[in-house]
């Protein structure tokens, strides 16, 4: 059954539009991106602050937080939100430390830095890592999540929605970054308004339901309601604990996952790349201000489906085959929402999707075209032939996409897959980094042991209880954010032992330049950082 009326449709059309008209007219005001792979790739020196942070926020936000973490919300609450408010203060360490490092050193893709920092061996196996949890985790799940939204609320196949989605965003990716990043304007307007839209009617539904009036009445019994989705740390012996282990949420593992999302992450960090210093940074604090608010449009109406659900509400439509189907919180709501409202929360959710996938496919193509093609198939590529290929390389990583993306509906909560299995090599890559930026002593051979062992490590972690079961010990399973935290540790010492045993690192001339005077801020960028720490500070005293 199609949900959707021609008021919808007339509002998604005039989206489609303007999304589509304006990139078109980016592309053709500035036609060296047929020829230029920094202006392809990133859109060198044509974003200004604001266009960094809104595509900052428009390549992170996506289906995976619209289902995803809604979905999450409804299973666990507000502790989701850690995700996003510790990712917030990560930002401004990204800001203030890793940014700088990047731009002084004219770092264009991450395995560039590991090439340069390092070798080519380190980069190359690294890139292709990156390509695989591209292309087959992140890529098919913001393709998964997205259609499976649509199909439910406008009764197209899903077969019909990945094909569509993935057509809109080749031709946003095929424009390059510079197009992206403008276009990605418009779309974080779109999705924070459409976000906002089913909020307010998931509050006014609760409102409703209790017998209470107004929208922050509607609010303020969600926490009478469903206290026990209002806590930020969930202790040991909890339901959720494996998945928000107690303390990890906002130290350790989270912090881990973050600054390598943040900062050393080909899809993030190359938004920012073709900016000078004050501009990007600019253009993180933006995002990270924009970040405090991303729960209020994903996770609360999540909760508000919860406390619908345990009144009576949705029963029939949040559950399949007589279990309960979190991920399905809110596309309920959506088709709740009355007609041309629809059609704005249609926009919003296919305006994060698009947005993502196209940052994501832009960075897919980024990556295998100057770390692959360009080192191992044809050094002397001329640009036009470079810029050929990374479209190219966007089709591809699309089929694939396409194929693989039905295979996700055995998963209960999708957004939890996207964390857990990102986090097979995330420890490994922020050791690296990490050590590489600030320890000159850091070596190729520590460098290549940790690309090496971290997946294994994090496997063996990962069926640690069945492992140990096989000695005949009873052990309990690990939590994957404690896994991240310990992998990461071995890891850092790992580097440590093999560079101090390495003789190559008393003489190793593969540092970066570093200037103490690079990692100076404004006081205006004080003065933003120290609001968005202080409204951090009071959001988890009140929801500890």
């Amino acid at each position: 059954m199609n949900h959707l009326q021609p008021a919808d449709y007339a509002v998604f059309l005039l989206y489609f539009v303007i999304v589509s008209g304006y990139g078109y007219w980016i592309y053709r005001r500035r036609k060296s991106a047929e020829t230029n792979t920094k202006d392809f790739f990133l859109a060198e020196g044509s974003l200004t602050w604001w266009a960094i942070g809104a595509s900052l926020i428009a390549s992170n936000i996506s289906a995976e937080h619209f289902i995803g973490m809604a979905g999450s919300g409804f299973a666990m609450g507000l502790a989701i939100s850690s995700y996003e408010w510790i990712a917030a203060a990560v930002l401004i360490i990204v800001a203030v430390y890793f940014i700088p490092i990047y731009l002084k050193n004219r770092i264009y893709t991450m395995p560039q830095f590991l090439a340069q920092r390092y070798n080519d061996t380190v980069s190359t196996i690294l890139a292709i890592f990156w390509l695989i949890v591209y292309v087959l985790v992140n890529l098919t799940s913001i393709l998964y999540l997205g259609a499976i939204a649509i199909e439910s609320l406008a009764g197209i196949s899903f077969t019909t929605c990945t094909i569509g989605l993935a057509l809109f965003a080749i031709f946003i990716t095929l424009g390059g970054m510079k197009v992206i990043g403008y276009t990605d304007v418009i779309q974080v307007v779109v999705l924070i308004t459409g976000g906002l839209v089913v909020t307010y009617l998931a509050l006014q539904l609760v409102s409703d339901k209790l017998g209470i009036s107004g929208v922050w009445n509607g609010l303020l019994s969600l926490r009478t309601e469903a206290d026990s989705h209002f806590h930020m740390y969930f202790p040991e012996g909890h339901p959720h604990y494996s998945v928000l282990p107690g303390m990890a949420l906002v130290t350790g593992g989270m912090w881990v996952n973050n600054l390598s999302y943040w900062g050393c992450n080909q899809y993030i960090v190359q938004r920012a790349l073709g900016a000078d210093l004050k501009t990007a940074r600019s253009g993180i604090l933006f995002a990270a201000f924009l970040k405090l608010m991303i729960p209020l449009i994903v996770v609360i109406p999540g909760i508000a489906a919860y406390v619908l659900f345990k009144n009576g509400t949705f029963q029939t439509e949040m559950t399949s085959n007589g279990a309960v189907r979190p991920d399905n919180a809110y596309p309920v709501l959506m088709n709740l929402l009355p007609v041309g409202m629809k059609g704005l929360a249609f926009a919003a959710l296919t305006a994060a999707v698009v947005a993502s996938l196209a940052g994501k496919c832009n960075s897919i193509s980024t990556i295998f075209t100057l770390d692959i093609y360009k080192k191992f198939f044809d050094k002397n590529a001329s640009e036009q032939k470079l810029v050929r290929v990374g479209r190219y390389a966007v089709v591809v990583a699309f089929i694939i996409a396409i194929i693989i993306a039905p295979m996700l509906r055995s998963f209960d909560q999708v957004y939890q897959y996207i964390q857990e299995y990102t986090n097979f090599i995330t420890p490994g890559v922020f050791a690296i980094f990490l050590l590489g930026f600030f320890w000159k002593r850091a070596t190729t051979r520590a460098a290549l042991t940790v690309a090496i062992v971290t997946i294994p490590l994090s496997t063996l972690l990962k069926f640690w209880a069945e492992v140990m079961e096989t000695f005949g010990v009873q052990a309990a399973d690990i939590p994957f954010l404690h896994r991240t935290m310990w992998v990461f540790c071995i890891d850092i010492a790992i580097m440590f032992i093999v560079s101090l045993t390495d003789p190559a690192s008393h003489h190793n001339e593969k540092g970066l330049e570093i200037d103490r005077q690079m990692f100076k801020v404004t006081p205006s960028f004080i003065a933003g950082s120290a609001l968005i720490l202080g409204i951090l500070a009071v959001l988890y005293a009140n929801f500890w």
